[in-house]
């Protein structure tokens, strides 16, 4: 069973249907429960503090991090990857602190668009489970203003380029982070949702 975490603030559709094309059985989750789930997804929409206020005031932060010491599996979509770091310029409040590092907003001196939005490019850094058949150079959906630094290179998996290269994929043990939006990126995306499913 996949939970996927509703905190207000995530593309829960577009998640359940990819996991219901790869033949498995989910579950929103909204607050703390006594389930039997295997994977969960954070997906992600929206800004750093109200996820994490939302998750605070419904017990599913100390949730989440009690199924990692399970040794669950979790994938972190875009704002959920920017949760599991330790804080946001976008808010105040610390983060899940999976990861160390930090998230910034880009710079307007990049004289690129913000946010970063639409598809781009992930170069393999490190040939990881989540990127199981993966080609190199793949296009996925961006949709996002803000990106990790002082991030641990030995968890950094795959980067993007825009303006600069920042972490786009990483993965320590049971804990995965994608940048981009895997439920809306076609069908590279749809192998990366397999790819996470499957993991055992």
């Amino acid at each position: 069973m996949i939970g996927i975490i509703n905190y207000g603030a995530g593309n829960i559709f577009s998640v359940i249907n990819s996991i219901k094309k790869t033949g498995k059985k989910s579950k929103v989750i909204s607050k703390p429960e006594n389930i039997n789930i295997t994977h969960i997804i954070l997906p992600g929409v929206g800004a750093f503090d109200d996820g994490i206020k939302k998750m605070k005031e419904t017990g599913m932060d100390e949730f989440l991090k009690e199924q990692v010491k399970k040794g669950k599996y979790i994938l972190g979509i875009c704002l959920g990857l920017q949760m599991f770091f330790e804080k946001s310029q976008e808010g105040l409040l610390n983060g899940l602190c999976f990861f160390k590092g930090e998230n910034l907003k880009f710079s307007d001196t990049l004289k690129l668009p913000i946010p970063h939005m639409g598809w781009n490019t992930v170069f393999i850094k490190k040939r990881a489970d989540i990127l199981k058949d993966i080609p190199e150079k793949s296009f996925f959906y961006f949709a996002h203003s803000y990106y990790p630094v002082s991030v641990e290179k030995n968890i950094i998996s795959g980067i993007t380029e825009y303006g600069f290269e920042f972490a786009s994929v990483v993965e320590k043990d049971n804990i995965i982070g994608v940048q981009f939006h895997p439920e809306k990126s076609s069908d590279s995306g749809q192998k990366i949702i397999e790819n996470f499913v499957n993991l055992k």
